[in-house]
């Protein structure tokens, strides 16, 4: 398995693996995500957000080219408050694995990479979020030792 960058040009062939992840949330809070959404828009979304400065992807390929997952991060830097320390901390924003690839270690490889990235970049965090009802990502961030440190919460109107 490779994991190298993916260029915002390439944003498409994400969108199998976002479709996919994107389908989970659908099913488990239809009131916030919106079902079957245009693929032409989703690559446009995709390059927009990955052309920014501070976003990178990077994927997992199989020796074949194959796309076996991906991982969508932000590096964000935050000065100093009086009541927070500030830094650069490294956001985990998307990651998904091709289903019959999962449970093979290679969501583990794609956050290590992101971890490996913010560490040698000097770092103070690596940061992400995931739904309460998404066991595997809560599994995986544990297993990376990622842990919870704020519970966000929202009401949908």
């Amino acid at each position: 398995m490779k994991i190298s960058p993916l260029p915002a040009a390439h944003a498409a062939r994400l969108v199998p693996l976002l479709t996919d992840l994107h389908q989970l949330h659908v099913d488990h809070q239809p009131g916030r995500y919106i079902a079957d959404p245009d693929e032409a828009a989703l690559i446009q979304w995709i390059e927009q957000w990955l052309s920014a400065k501070n976003m990178h992807a990077l994927v997992a390929e199989s020796p074949m080219g194959a796309l076996l997952g991906y991982v969508i991060y932000e590096v964000q830097h935050r000065p100093d408050l009086p009541i927070v320390k500030g830094g650069t901390t490294y956001v985990l924003h998307h990651i998904a694995i091709t289903t019959a690839m999962r449970r093979m270690g290679i969501g583990k490889a794609l956050v290590g990479a992101v971890r490996k990235a913010a560490e040698d970049a000097g770092a103070r965090s690596l940061a992400t979020t995931y739904a309460p009802f998404n066991a595997a990502s809560a599994g995986l961030m544990k297993a990376m030792g990622l842990e919870p440190s704020v519970i966000y919460a929202d009401m949908r109107f």
